[in-house]
């Protein structure tokens, strides 16, 4: 009985694993298609053919392209968010905790998002989805602007309005997707580097 329950577990855990591997491919595969073709002109059919498949297979896991849409931001905001927690628990100054987030929120928007204008895309979501995915920017805004409040008041940058700062730091990372093309000469980590060199260095004091 042992043997079995055991068994049943792991056909389980391995039922699990390749779900979400492919629910995965999927998002990857759509943003593929929305950096490409733009979000109201890709189809279901454009999502699957970048895996091979047929749109019908798309379905076992997601309703429509909204869902979709929805899961990659959640995707995405799930990583800013823990890029957040990371910069507060891993660094001390808020030099080194801003220049975190920017080179990894950099990574996000060309790894993870594939280089794809999604978040100019928030508004084709329904208004109850909307309303989480800003919700959740929000969040992730004002994490932004604690640091560069808490850098101000130390002395690390200089006497700037933390709201329009933090305006300009997302503004920039976020206009990635509308110039990036991932067959360029700059990747991720190298172009992560030189926004942070470039955006909060702009904020330090000399």
């Amino acid at each position: 009985m042992a043997d079995r329950t055991a068994r049943r577990a792991r056909e389980s855990n391995w039922v699990a694993e390749k779900r979400r591997r492919r629910r995965a491919e999927i998002l990857h595969a759509a943003l593929r298609a929305f950096r490409a073709r733009g979000y109201h002109a890709t189809t279901l059919d454009d999502i699957a053919a970048h895996l091979g498949i047929r749109n019908t297979a798309l379905y076992h896991y997601f309703p429509d392209k909204e869902a979709i849409l929805f899961a990659c931001h959640q995707e995405s905001l799930a990583e800013v968010e823990r890029i957040l927690a990371e910069a507060r628990t891993q660094y001390g100054r808020a030099l080194e905790r801003l220049a975190h987030v920017v080179r990894e929120h950099v990574r996000v928007m060309i790894d993870t998002l594939e280089g794809s204008p999604l978040a100019f895309e928030v508004t084709s979501l329904s208004l109850d989805l909307q309303r989480k995915v800003v919700t959740a920017r929000d969040r992730y805004e004002r994490g932004i602007r604690a640091i560069i409040e808490e850098g101000v008041a130390a002395g690390e940058f200089r006497p700037v309005d933390p709201k329009v700062a933090t305006f300009v730091v997302l503004g920039a990372i976020n206009w990635v997707a509308r110039w990036y093309r991932p067959e360029g000469a700059l990747h991720s980590a190298e172009l992560g580097t030189k926004f942070a060199d470039y955006l909060v260095g702009g904020l330090a004091c000399r």
